[in-house]
Parts: structure tokens; C-alpha cells; sequence
């Protein structure tokens, strides 16, 4: 494969992104054209095709900088490339294309499967403003079951695939990943520890006590006896689900039959969570097998398709995508870029259902084809229009939901659900937060130390929810742990009170996002905690002030992985964050204050019991101060005004007890 450039822009165009697939091989042609117009566009681009030959690639357009304008493929790059020069025959974006053009570089490949991978390849490194894109920059999220250790640890996945182990996947989001591990952490009871936190244990966790793990860290259950369950969680994520429940339903009614009915009790536990995972599952998807299904919808001119991915017939979620740069370009084409482009990042499954035949879609599928030989699958892709029985249906469900998922996006349009729903992006999120708790400390050199949370949701603060935490255990004059005593607190609660994640939205007790007042270190403190507690699905971001504390408010955004991030200084979404930090620096600053004043006004009379603010006014009108109050004797007790024998044992008793 070689690379021809053509142009000679200002810089050089290599953005930082993803290592190429193919090996690259550069001759460089020199053309005398940078005016900004559509003549020196037409010139640059003749210049590229008096080189080329009739071949397939791919090209790129180069602005004047040597940014890339757009990325095609071609099945011969000498046929292709020239259409750009007819530009009476170019609609009105393509000719603002070529206005801006002012060097091309080509990439000759082996066939046009191998160049429309690369295209879509170069669109999602480059991301070109006249390409349509898929604003879809979340890696999705697989459940991996690792192979490397005698008890192997269920866990969420996301990124690139080096561990040695098992992944099913992809799920639509963390929401939906981490619904079904917890289901199937009770319904196999697997360990999702690290291994470190396995290592050291020597007794079990919580997990254990809510029956979600079988603690293998402490010998509670024999190495074949965790390789049983393994086995039948593979088969369950495989599709072979039917025949895990039949297996758990004769082990059950053994067990109770030899009267064993704590064994029965467990299984049947079991069972419901394997009935909780298929009766979740909104989208009927039996006889399926392993497919996606794209379904497109448009409006206002918006374009939005939804995508549901069946594996072993299960739903394991959806996602909606709203793709841009789509104006003048065919319904059709869009969905075929969307596709394309979605699964640079996620292996075909065997089965891809569509609602609208595709240009070259043979070409598609044979470009799907390769990208599944080079993953896990190895089997040949094929797109399909359904036509009859469950898949039909399953393809109008789909199409509603894709047109409905449109109509959400064109409703929220208004100021405040644009900024939530940037913010979501800017977070990184899957959808906009429903619940979002805040965090910070307070305190004067380590005295009277206070931790508090405050709750928002769409609407607003939640006044109602906010908490504060009396710094127990932890040194008061170390950040860090105050912070790890609180989350511990914090999540010890939730795992206890609703250890399934029942409850959703405002009254749910589990966060969508936990939102730190602090830096790096706080960050990782926070981090390591809650991955000790078996809790790493719960998005965390800390909010810390830049170099410049003036009035710039130049806030950096830490994420877990160690990544920072900025927003302009004069985004609403960083309004909006700052607001949620501010709020949360008010509510813990005055419970500190408070808790501070309370110390000045304090006084040893505040713990007899049965004193209340008026006899200890009169107390210490009587005798001046605390101290003579303890020294006095009975007699001098009863004389001060308002306090009547009773009262004066109960003074005398207080101080003198066991004297």
C-alpha cells in the first residue's frame, strides 16, 4: 500500500489518533497553489490525478493548514478523483469542499473492502467536517471474565482487549453492564475483587453477607466447585441460558427433597436473578441469536438511529446515535457511515439487520467480513432486511424507538437540557446523570472536621438528600482520609440498603456520578477505595482549580484513568459544574461553622441530664462559671434559684459519681 501527497500545505496533517492498520509509504508532489478559492481548489486537485492510476484507495482533502477537509474511498482513484473538478456538478457542500482544498493525499490499497475500512478508519482519527460523523467517542463497555487466575473475576471492560479471558459484549452501556453483573454475581457468585484486594483478604466481604460472591478468598467454596459456576456463567452469557435455569431448577427441588431447604433457599435465589436478567430484558430477542439492528429516522433536518445488540439471543441493550455533518447526504449513505464507523470499535457480529438496503452493501459486508476475521467471530457477516416473524418485528420496534429517541432530541432543545446533555459528553457519560453527588471536606487545621454531600438531578438540587458526615476515624488533618471515610461510609449504606440497585432517578440511593472537590489525589483516593468495596461502575470526576485561581476559573477536570480536561472559561457547562462544587463548598462550610460554633458555646453543664438552657443560665448566673457549678457542694446546689432538691442530687451525682 503507498501513500501519495499531493499539495504542499502549511503543516504537516499526521493528528494524534490510533496506529494505522496498513504500512504507509510517502511520495510528496509540490503544487504552487494556496489562494483560498474554488479555482486553486480545482487546480490542487488536478495536480492529484495527473499522478494516479486505476487502482483502489482512499484519498484525503487538505486544507491550506494540511487539515483534513474529508476522507473517500475509491474503487480506481483515477475515475473517482476527478468528479471534484466537475464542480457544476457538485451540490453546495461539496463545492465548499473543494473551495477549501489546497493539497490531496492518496493511500493505493489492495481492494475496496480494504479502502472502505480504511476510510472509516481516517474518519474516526481525523474527523473531518465534511465527512458524517459518529459523535460517539465512548469506548461501549464488555463483561470480561479473566482466565489468568485459579478463580476467575467477573468485571466490566472497556478499552482494548489484552487480558486473556472470555468478553461478551458489546452492551449498549455501563448502566446496562453493570445490571446484569450484579444479576449474575448473584446468580453465580463470582468474585469481582481485584486481585490484590483477593489476596489479602481474611475474612469475607460484604459481598459475601448479601450473597453475591461465594469469598473463594478465604476457602469458602473449593477451586471445582468455582470452576462449576464459571462454567455455567459462560454458558448462560452464551445464550445457553435455558439450560442453566433447568439445571438450577433440579438442583432446588433435590435439595428439597432431601429436605435441605438452606440449599434450596440459595437456589432459588439463583433463579430469580436468572429470571430478573431475561425479564429486564425489554426487546424480545428470542431465536435471534447473535445479531445487531440499526433503524434510522429523520427529522427537522436531524438524522438519528438507533442500534440494539441481541447476543445468544439476550438484549443486551441499545443506543441511540446522533451523527452529524448529514446535510445533502442520502438516508441511506448515513446509515452505511454510521455502521462503518460503529464497528471500528466493536467486532460484527454474524448477523447485521437493517430497515433500508444499503449502497454496495455486498461491499460492506464483505469489509464487515474482514474486520470479523481479524476479532473473535471469524464468520461471515451478512446484512438482511427482515421481512416476516420476530426479526420484523423486532426491526419495527427499532424504527419506533429510533423515531422516538428523535423527537427526545428535538424536545430538548431548551437551554438547560443542552448544558446536561454537554455535560454528559464532556464527562464522558452514557446519558445525562439522573442522580449526581458531590463531595467535599471542611475543616481549621484538622479540627472539628465535617464531610459533606450534596444530590442533584435535572431539575435541580435536592435538598432534601444532602448529608454530612462527622469525621470519625480518620485523621483530621489528613484530606485523604477523610475522604476515604466518607465514601466508605457513604457506599457501606448503599451496598446494605439497596445492594441490587432497584431504585432509578432521584430516589435511587446509587449515584450516576460522583463529583469530587479536589485534584489528583483525591481522585485516586476515592478511586482505590471504592474498587476495595468491589464498587468500580460508579463514574467519578474531580473538579480542581487550574493554575491561575483568579478570576479565569480555569477548572481542571481529573478523570479515574489519570486524564485531565478543560472547558472554556466561558462554557455553561462549566458554569453548571461550578455551581455544583460551589454549592457543595456552602453546605459543608456551614456545617462545619456550625459544628464549630457549637464547640465556643459549649459548656460541661450540656451533658447533665435534665438541664436544660434556662437552669444552666441560672447556674451560671448564680456561681459565675462551670467550674465553681462542679466544685460547689449539695447545699450550695439547692440555694441557686430554680433548682429544687431532685435536680441538685442529680448536679451532685453528674461530677461525683464513683468518687
Amino acid at each position: 500500500m503507498a501513500e501519495i501527497k499531493s499539495g504542499s500545505p502549511q503543516k504537516a496533517s499526521s493528528k494524534p489518533g490510533g496506529a494505522e492498520r496498513f504500512n504507509e509509504e510517502r511520495a510528496t508532489y509540490t503544487v504552487a497553489s494556496a489562494q483560498p478559492n474554488l479555482e486553486a481548489g480545482i487546480e490542487a486537485i488536478r495536480q492529484t490525478v495527473r499522478t494516479l492510476q486505476p487502482v483502489p484507495g482512499v484519498y484525503r482533502m487538505l486544507d491550506t493548514r494540511g487539515d483534513v477537509l474529508y476522507v473517500g474511498k475509491a474503487r480506481s482513484l483515477k475515475s473517482r478523483v476527478p468528479n471534484y473538478t466537475q464542480v457544476n456538478q457538485l451540490t453546495g457542500r461539496l463545492q465548499r469542499m473543494v473551495s477549501q482544498c489546497r493539497s490531496m493525499e492518496i493511500i493505493t490499497t489492495n481492494s475496496e473492502a480494504e479502502a472502505l475500512l480504511l476510510e472509516a478508519q481516517l474518519v474516526k482519527r481525523y474527523r473531518p467536517p465534511f465527512n458524517v460523523l459518529l459523535r460517539d467517542d465512548k469506548s461501549f463497555p464488555f463483561i470480561l471474565l479473566r482466565a489468568e487466575h485459579d478463580f476467575p473475576r467477573i468485571q466490566k471492560h472497556r478499552g482494548a482487549r489484552r487480558s486473556k479471558g472470555n468478553y461478551y459484549g458489546p452492551f449498549a452501556s455501563a448502566g446496562s453492564v453493570n445490571t446484569t453483573i450484579n444479576a449474575l454475581q448473584k446468580l453465580f457468585l463470582l468474585r469481582s475483587c481485584t486481585d490484590s484486594f483477593f489476596k489479602n483478604r481474611d475474612r469475607p466481604c460484604l459481598l459475601y453477607q448479601i450473597k453475591r460472591c461465594s469469598a473463594p478468598c478465604v476457602d469458602r467454596i473449593s477451586k471445582d466447585d468455582y470452576a462449576a459456576l464459571t462454567a455455567q456463567a459462560k454458558d448462560f452469557l452464551a445464550g445457553k441460558s435455558q439450560a442453566v435455569q433447568t439445571d438450577l431448577e433440579a438442583q432446588m427441588a433435590k435439595a428439597a427433597a432431601d429436605l435441605d431447604f438452606e440449599t434450596a433457599a440459595i437456589l432459588r435465589d439463583r433463579l430469580r436473578a436468572a429470571t430478573f436478567i431475561q425479564g429486564s430484558q425489554a426487546i424480545n430477542a428470542s431465536g435471534v441469536g447473535d445479531a445487531d439492528v440499526f433503524a434510522l429516522a429523520s427529522k427537522g433536518g436531524q438524522v438519528g438511529v438507533q442500534a440494539f445488540f441481541i447476543r445468544g439471543g439476550q438484549n443486551w441493550g441499545h443506543r441511540a446515535f446522533f451523527p452529524t455533518h448529514t446535510k445533502d447526504v442520502e438516508e441511506d449513505q448515513i446509515l452505511a457511515n454510521v455502521m462503518l464507523q460503529f464497528y471500528e470499535e466493536v467486532p460484527p457480529p454474524p448477523t447485521i439487520l437493517v430497515d433500508r438496503t444499503l449502497p454496495e452493501s455486498a461491499l460492506i459486508e464483505a469489509a464487515l467480513t474482514e474486520l470479523a476475521k481479524r476479532g473473535d467471530n471469524g464468520k461471515k457477516v451478512i446484512l438482511s432486511i427482515p421481512q416476516r416473524g420476530d426479526r420484523r418485528k423486532l426491526m419495527e420496534q427499532a424504527s419506533r424507538n429510533a423515531s422516538e429517541a428523535l423527537e427526545r432530541r428535538l424536545a430538548e432543545s431548551g437551554t438547560k437540557a443542552k448544558t446536561l446533555r454537554e455535560m454528559a459528553e464532556f464527562l464522558e457519560l452514557d446519558e445525562v446523570p439522573q442522580r449526581i453527588e458531590i463531595y467535599d471536606n471542611s475543616h481549621i487545621s484538622g479540627a472539628k472536621a465535617v464531610g459533606g454531600m450534596v444530590v442533584a438531578g435535572p431539575e435541580g438540587f435536592v435538598k432534601n438528600q444532602y448529608r454530612k458526615f462527622n469525621i470519625k476515624s480518620a485523621r483530621t488533618d489528613d484530606d485523604y482520609g477523610m475522604m476515604r471515610e466518607v465514601m466508605e461510609r457513604r457506599f457501606v449504606r448503599a451496598m446494605k440498603d439497596d445492594p441490587d440497585r432497584e431504585t432509578s432517578g432521584e430516589k435511587s440511593i446509587w449515584p450516576d456520578l460522583v463529583l469530587l472537590d479536589g485534584g489528583k489525589g483525591q481522585m485516586s483516593t476515592v478511586r482505590d477505595q471504592l474498587a476495595e468495596m468491589g464498587i468500580e461502575d460508579v463514574a467519578l470526576i474531580a473538579i480542581a482549580k487550574g493554575p491561575h485561581h483568579g478570576r479565569e476559573g480555569r477548572e481542571v477536570f481529573h478523570f479515574p484513568d489519570g486524564r485531565e480536561k478543560i472547558l472554556p472559561t466561558n462554557s455553561p457547562v462549566l458554569f453548571h459544574l461550578q455551581n455544583l462544587r460551589d454549592e457543595v463548598h456552602r453546605y459543608v462550610i456551614g456545617a462545619h461553622r456550625a459544628k464549630r460554633s457549637k464547640a465556643i458555646t459549649a459548656s460541661p453543664l450540656d451533658e447533665i441530664p435534665g438541664i436544660g438552657p434556662s437552669r444552666k443560665r441560672a447556674l451560671l448566673l448564680h456561681f459565675g462559671t462551670a467550674g465553681k457549678v462542679r466544685a460547689a457542694g449539695l447545699e450550695d446546689l439547692q440555694k441557686a434559684p430554680g433548682v429544687s432538691e431532685t435536680v441538685a442530687q442529680t448536679i451532685w451525682d453528674f461530677y461525683h459519681a464513683g468518687s
